[in-house]
């Protein structure tokens, strides 16, 4: 199974180092992969003739693949050597990029898609897996600071596919992008893969039963912390989604201003989830709400009140703040989670968390486009806030792993 004893396998310093760089370098690289699409849509749209809409859901394909996948994963990855689970994921992922290559290449749109649901049950496998490798390799003093690095992937991994993806389609053509950073997972594997060993399996551990694998997702402690990912990937995802066109539409913002001051709302994150564990580790000595009770007290009413800012100066201050309070507990809620269930089903309290944070993702920027358009961008902010409020109450309550 993939889950035993906490730390078991890793016990030089060094060695955990290179384990964590290379998890957080295979998550980068698809975290690339799983967001490149937008930045070619408009190539995409016109060389398979297909809407903005359409053009969306090859990077939303492995969004809603991950939620479906996430938990049965897990499942998987608490009855195996999830060692070996992600090298097959890294297989399977460079399946994806010549899949979704030669798809490109012959204007087929329905075998793209197919692409993009292979390359989505990659990541899965390599998120749940590296999160859980990651926490157990590391001892429970500095488990959140590795966890929550390795969780700020996420945001480095979207920021080079956005940047690089362009490049890339500029010298090969666009459908050359899905290869390039399937590919580019190679690196993060050879640094992982001697680092790992020892880390996915312990044989003397029985595999989790049904019944162990039913508690998990029925404990009251673990579905809190599940509807505070809920929460905290809905804000993430709505002010990521809707800012640039409010700051457009509403405030007549140039369309390259409104982008460039939202993109520091994901950027400060690569930042703010490591500090996330370190204020847990080191301020609170290990205890997990007080980081997320004060991520949602000071982010909710910066968004709550964002529609009532007005000039650049206050609108980038509220950018950063909301930024890095919002994603101060995106890391650190995987290193909380896992903590709160017994080490042989931990990987399935991950992908739990993983599924409904992502159905956050999901689906909060769909709700929000249709409260915009019925009310209006300031009644959206403020269900934002409201939002906000109830993680607010909820972190207030749960309860410390023991």
């Amino acid at each position: 199974m993939s889950s035993g004893v906490d730390g078991a396998g890793v016990t030089d310093r060094r060695q955990r180092r290179v384990l964590l760089v290379g998890a957080s370098l295979l998550s980068v690289s698809m975290s690339a992969f799983e967001l490149v699409p937008a930045s070619v849509t408009p190539l995409i749209r016109d060389s398979m003739g297909v809407s903005a809409a359409e053009a969306g859901l090859v990077v939303g394909t492995m969004f809603g693949t991950a939620v479906v996948a996430s938990l049965p994963v897990g499942a998987v990855l608490d009855r195996t050597d999830s060692r070996l689970a992600v090298a097959a994921a890294i297989g399977l992922l460079l399946v994806s990029g010549a899949w979704g290559y030669l798809a490109g290449t012959a204007g087929d749109y329905p075998a793209l898609l197919a692409s993009r649901v292979v390359g989505g049950l990659a990541y899965v496998v390599v998120w749940n897996a590296g999160i859980d490798i990651v926490g157990r390799a590391f001892p429970p003093a500095t488990r959140a600071t590795a966890v929550s690095t390795f969780t700020a992937s996420g945001p480095v991994g979207f920021a080079l596919g956005q940047a690089l993806g362009p490049v890339v389609a500029g010298v090969f053509g666009w459908p050359a992008v899905f290869p390039v950073f399937a590919v580019s997972t190679l690196l993060g594997l050879t640094l992982f893969w001697p680092a790992s060993r020892g880390t996915g399996r312990v044989e003397d551990q029985p595999a989790p039963t049904p019944a162990d694998l039913r508690r998990v997702v029925t404990d009251r402690r673990v579905v809190l912390v599940g509807v505070l990912g809920f929460l905290a990937y809905s804000l993430y995802l709505f002010v990521n989604s809707w800012a640039p066109s409010y700051l457009t539409e509403e405030l007549k913002l140039s369309l390259a201003l409104g982008g460039a001051l939202t993109a520091l709302f994901p950027a400060v994150g690569v930042l703010s989830r490591v500090s996330g564990g370190l204020l847990s580790d080191r301020l609170f000595d290990g205890r997990r709400t007080p980081v997320v009770f004060g991520s949602f007290l000071v982010a909710t009413p910066v968004v709550a009140g964002f529609t009532s800012l007005r000039g650049v100066p206050v609108i980038v201050a509220a950018l950063l703040v909301a930024g890095f309070a919002i994603q101060l507990s995106l890391g650190l809620v995987f290193a909380y989670v896992r903590e709160l269930v017994d080490p042989a089903v931990a990987a399935t309290a991950v992908a739990f968390l993983t599924s409904v944070g992502l159905a956050g993702a999901f689906l909060a920027p769909i709700a929000a486009g249709a409260i915009i358009e019925r009310s209006g961008y300031e009644t959206a902010f403020l269900v934002a806030g409201g939002l906000g409020l109830v993680g607010v109450v909820l972190a207030r309550v749960a309860s410390e792993p023991t």
